[in-house]
């Protein structure tokens, strides 16, 4: 499928049939409750979160959605994601099941912990 490339997320999800609208509205929803000081992005032509880098992105393929929490999002979360495709950095979740938004919530909430440790380890060596 053959698609323009969006400039928002809003215009991302426009591109796609109602059923497959609502889910990927329901997943920002879930994300910006999870990481409300996020900013949202087009990132590698996907919707894309950002809070001292990279959050998640997630996109719509034709019988999945596809979510990318980073390779220690899936790793953190193994147990939880092993009923789902799986590779490195990312996540399928079958169209025609109902997607875990509560995981993807507790993924979330993982990344945004998991960055700032980052940034707050930036600060601490640099301050030495």
């Amino acid at each position: 499928m053959e698609q323009n490339i969006p400039e928002s997320i809003d215009e991302y999800i426009l591109q796609y049939p109602q059923e497959i609208q609502e889910i990927l509205k329901t997943i920002r929803k879930v994300i910006k409750e999870s990481a409300p000081n996020a900013e949202e992005k087009i990132s590698y032509r996907m919707p894309t979160f950002v809070l001292n880098g990279n959050l998640v992105h997630f996109a719509a393929y034709k019988n999945h959605i596809g979510f990318y929490p980073t390779s220690s999002g899936i790793n953190n979360f193994q147990d939880e994601l092993s009923g789902y495709k799986t590779s490195k950095g990312a996540v399928q979740f079958p169209i025609e099941k109902p997607i875990p938004y509560g995981l993807i919530s507790q993924i979330v909430k993982f990344r945004v912990a998991e960055n700032q440790s980052k940034v707050e380890g930036k600060m601490k060596r640099n301050n030495l």
